[in-house]
């Protein structure tokens, strides 16, 4: 007898619209927005002549922005979070997404396109990451700020439209490490080094677009290029495509690229998709 049972709830705040305010309550300067998911799939097996194994898996999904907007001055943070574990057969519990995102950035309006900004980023993880060697061994490799990313920055920002944000400027970027110093150390060095900081130059651009009336695509490129090893550009590409395909119905899709040579000479690649039930709320 095949036993199965799979669930999807999605509650996300609508991405497409938003709520005008009555009449008798003037907006405010802060604009906010949220996303968030999750998604849980079970399966089980008893005597099923054709084979299979249990499995059950989860997993969860943040991500917010609040937009400040007064005079000349616009602040706009945003932060993302996603957590999910998996289990197949009598393997244990296994992480699949870890992603903890923080970012403030302070504009300067001087121009319809062009202005200053100040930003600050931090990119960490909330739990124990592994690499599973062919025995399923679980080796650890990462931890909740080990590494974390920390990355000040200052320049122009260039804004051709809403769709588009595109900024350049100069950035301090620290790596921080405790018990897994191979994201931060010098292995030119005999010494251990668990905190990594560079100076360099930070390219950030932000792409909105609204593909149809239920569809948007969003996209993060950013560049960071220390000044001692100019020819060791860091990249990080973060893509969603969000799709309501029906009133309760959303799908998100996600695919995550990382280049950077100091943790390894390969391109990473991480994609994922949720499917489920949506509900608009506030």
């Amino acid at each position: 007898m095949k036993k199965g049972f799979v669930c999807f709830l999605l509650i996300s705040r609508s991405l497409f619209s938003q709520d005008a305010a009555p009449d008798s309550a003037p907006a405010g300067p802060w604009k906010h927005s949220l996303v968030g998911a999750l998604t849980t799939n079970q399966v089980s097996f008893s005597n099923w002549a054709q084979g299979g194994e249990n499995a059950l898996s989860w997993a969860s999904l943040l991500d917010g922005k609040s937009d400040y907007q007064k005079n000349k001055m616009n602040v706009t943070n945003t932060y993302k979070a996603a957590y999910g574990r998996t289990k197949l057969g009598d393997q244990g519990m296994r992480k699949t997404d870890d992603r903890l995102e923080l970012e403030s950035v302070l504009v300067r309006k001087t121009s319809p396109t062009l202005n200053p900004y100040l930003a600050a980023s931090l990119k960490t993880q909330f739990d124990r990451g592994y690499i599973y060697d062919t025995n399923g061994i679980a080796n650890p490799v990462s931890d909740f700020f080990d590494p974390g990313y920390l990355t000040q920055a200052m320049g122009v920002r260039y804004e051709p439209n809403q769709k588009i944000k595109t900024r350049l400027g100069i950035a301090l970027r620290e790596v921080l490490t405790r018990q897994f110093p191979h994201y931060a150390d010098d292995p030119a060095t005999a010494k251990i080094e668990k905190i990594l900081v560079q100076g360099g130059l930070e390219s950030v651009t932000n792409i909105d677009l609204k593909l149809a009336e239920n569809m948007l695509f969003t996209s993060a490129i950013e560049m960071f290029d220390p000044f001692n090893q100019l020819d060791e550009v860091a990249v990080r590409n973060n893509n969603t495509l969000t799709i309501k395909a029906s009133k309760w119905v959303t799908v998100i899709m996600n695919l995550q690229l990382i280049q950077e040579k100091r943790i390894t000479p390969r391109t990473q690649l991480k994609e994922s998709l949720a499917i489920g039930l949506s509900y608009t709320f506030i």
